[in-house]
């Protein structure tokens, strides 16, 4: 099943329990702008690289749309359809006055140099700074980009509108970033993950977790869940999964990351494979990398009975049918990784007054709106007796439809 075709199927499921009319369905589902286009880049070598990019703008009922621009070898149309279309959902459920939107480049920025990112990323917006802006379309950063892109970005965006950093977000705090913005996904999904635990009655220090990802959104996760009192027991990266059934040393793991780029090497923990991490006899799993990575092929290995969505999209459809049968409860991605997207929020607003948050006032907005989200999904998942995904998606498309309506066709 395609990654669209997946959002599809969460979509009208959710419809149905809000009897939504086929003629409202297609106008929420249709995107409202896809451009693609060439990115002719000369590279260091002196060979011309013809790239393609994309940006897909979803939908901008509830606001100026928001969403990530993605630099990785497996982008295309139908996955960049995709995730705009959770953005809408996604900022429709934590209620952010936004909708969504999603970019991408087809490259392997590993393989490239700085330079070549810079002039890639410079060209990309020169085809696009006419569809993005502060009120328009307002890029983030995404899987293969950083905050030094979003500088590139702003920059060059500038130079043909002028000054208004409120353009993208996932900025440097030297660059009108704003605080707390790196840790925001990873630490939300470490307050969600405590509020879920909390309705269930059950304890950190009776709750082993394996946390597949350790980038940006797994490092930040694993700290908080750590200093939370969780046990910890499998991580991964490219190079491989570490297990110690009695607990990893997650500062020395932090502490390897900063030193080495990686967990290659990492002591005091067996290694393990990817597929063998998943499988792991855990109360909690966090699968925070590439999404699809719990499918039908896998899916009856999985022994966790409570999933955290890192990433975007880590269980296919055909998995979540399974879970929702065995009564596995899945805190949906377009829920449990939209701290980065409300942080994002924090910084837009400070942005746009000319104001700066300090990092405490960041961090307990964060936990206010995560927490207001979470409350609300919950109580739908237990009003309407249907998942936590259903719950969010209904959330999402409720408020996008009134908005719709308000403002007239």
């Amino acid at each position: 099943m395609k990654a669209f075709e997946a959002v599809e199927k969460y979509f009208n499921k959710a419809a149905d329990h809000l009897e939504l009319p086929d003629s409202m369905r297609r106008l929420l589902v249709t995107c409202k702008r896809e451009v693609q286009v060439e990115v002719p880049v000369e590279m260091d070598d002196g060979r011309l690289e013809t790239l393609i990019g994309f940006r897909v703008q979803h939908n901008n009922a509830r606001g100026p749309m928001k969403g990530g621009l993605r630099y990785h070898w497996e982008v295309d149309l139908d996955e960049v359809r995709a995730l705009a279309s959770l953005m809408t959902w996604k900022t429709a459920v934590v209620n952010l006055p936004y909708g969504g939107a999603k970019g991408g480049i087809c490259i392997d920025p590993r393989k490239l140099s700085a330079k070549e990112l810079e002039r890639i990323t410079r060209k990309f917006v020169d085809q696009i700074h006419e569809i993005i802006g502060p009120d328009v379309d307002i890029p983030a950063p995404d899987m293969g980009t950083n905050a030094t892109v979003m500088s590139w970005i702003r920059n060059q965006w500038e130079k043909y509108h002028g000054f208004n950093p409120a353009v993208i977000t996932g900025k440097p705090v030297e660059h009108y970033g704003s605080k707390g913005r790196e840790e925001a996904t990873g630490r939300g999904l470490g307050i969600l993950a405590f509020k879920v635990l909390q309705r269930l009655g059950r304890f950190p220090k009776d709750t082993r977790v394996a946390i597949q990802g350790f980038g940006n959104v797994g490092t930040h996760a694993a700290k908080l869940l750590h200093e939370s009192d969780f046990k910890i027991v499998a991580i991964s990266d490219l190079s491989g999964a570490y297990y110690n059934p009695n607990g990893l040393d997650i500062p020395a793991a932090l502490k390897h990351v900063l030193q080495h780029h990686s967990l290659k090497g990492f002591g005091n923990a067996e290694l393990i494979t990817n597929e063998e991490l998943l499988a792991l006899n855990v109360e909690m799993l966090v699968p925070a990398a590439l999404g699809n990575v719990i499918n039908a092929s896998n899916v009856h290995s999985i022994k966790a009975q409570i999933i955290i969505e890192g990433a975007n999209g880590p269980v296919a459809p055909e998995a979540d049918d399974v879970f929702e049968a065995n009564k596995v409860l899945v805190l949906p991605d377009i829920l449990a990784n939209a701290g980065g997207v409300t942080v994002s929020y924090f910084e837009w607003v400070q942005n746009r007054q000319y104001y700066v948050w300090d990092l405490n006032r960041v961090r307990q907005s964060l936990d206010n709106v995560l927490s207001s989200a979470f409350e609300d999904v919950w109580q739908m998942s237990q009003e309407h007796k249907v998942s936590l995904r259903t719950a969010a998606f209904m959330i999402g498309i409720d408020r996008v439809r009134r908005a719709t309506e308000l403002s007239g066709y």
